[in-house]
């Protein structure tokens, strides 16, 4: 049964890539306000996972259904509910021969009809708010991959989502630049955003996610809130794993 309070919830979701079996059976709810943060080992099925959630992947079985609606249905225009769903990835895809303002404010004008004022208006507050106000003229290249994810985090915030989804948005930074890029979203879980957050960020995960969700070979063997999860783990592998990365 589907409640107001579950965002997203996922029933029986599995991906093959021909005879490769990658995601075998997954069952997840994800409640509105949650952070839900998965962690795993490289090749564990975790971004396949994200990445069915708005149906960039698509599933070889199962259902989710986003807002009381079964996106995996054929009849449904995933492309006016993906407009609900923020995505932030490794590598930013900031279109290089736009302005930071430009690249904000496409989306809104193009999809959601706001009008050019209003639209730069909001990419302005939105860029204030990270502090990166004055780039608004720049472009791309002119930008620390720092600032860059940054942007592209607030560029998918413009769309107002209900949810957002990070497919490991500080893997491809320096590490001095991590700090800058957890904080906003950090900021984000603080005003009560759903998040769906693929990271290898430990600390991130036990500060600030509501529920961990540790993916092996395709399913989710555990999960529970960061005290729990981190403090007492059940599952050999997920000890296993955490001994490794804590």
């Amino acid at each position: 049964m589907i409640t107001d309070n579950v965002l997203i919830k996922v029933d029986n979701l599995t991906k093959s890539f021909g005879d490769l079996h990658v995601l075998r059976g997954i069952n997840a709810e994800i409640d509105r306000g949650d952070v839900m943060v998965v962690i795993g080992a490289s090749g564990s099925g975790k971004s396949t996972f994200l990445r069915c959630l708005n149906l960039l992947e698509e599933p070889s079985g199962g259902t989710i259904t986003f807002e009381g609606v079964d996106i995996t249905d054929d009849s449904v225009d995933i492309n006016k509910h993906r407009q609900k769903m923020g995505m932030v990835f490794q590598q930013f895809n900031l279109f290089p021969h736009m302005t930071v303002l430009n690249n904000l404010t496409l989306g809104p004008v193009k999809l959601l009809g706001q009008s050019k004022v209003e639209a730069e208006k909001n990419a302005m507050r939105l860029l204030e708010r990270i502090g990166l106000a004055e780039k608004a003229n720049a472009y791309p290249n002119q930008l620390s991959g720092g600032q860059k994810q940054r942007v592209a985090i607030v560029r998918a915030l413009a769309m107002n989502p209900d949810v957002m989804l990070f497919d490991e948005p500080t893997s491809a930074l320096d590490p001095e630049m991590v700090g800058e890029v957890l904080e906003v979203m950090k900021q984000l879980a603080r005003e009560g955003m759903t998040m769906v957050v693929v990271t290898h960020e430990m600390g991130f995960a036990r500060e600030v996610g509501t529920n961990i969700v540790f993916v092996d070979e395709g399913v989710i063997v555990e999960q529970g809130e960061p005290g729990e999860f981190f403090g007492n783990p059940k599952n050999p592998r997920l000890k296993d794993f955490l001994s490794k990365v804590l």
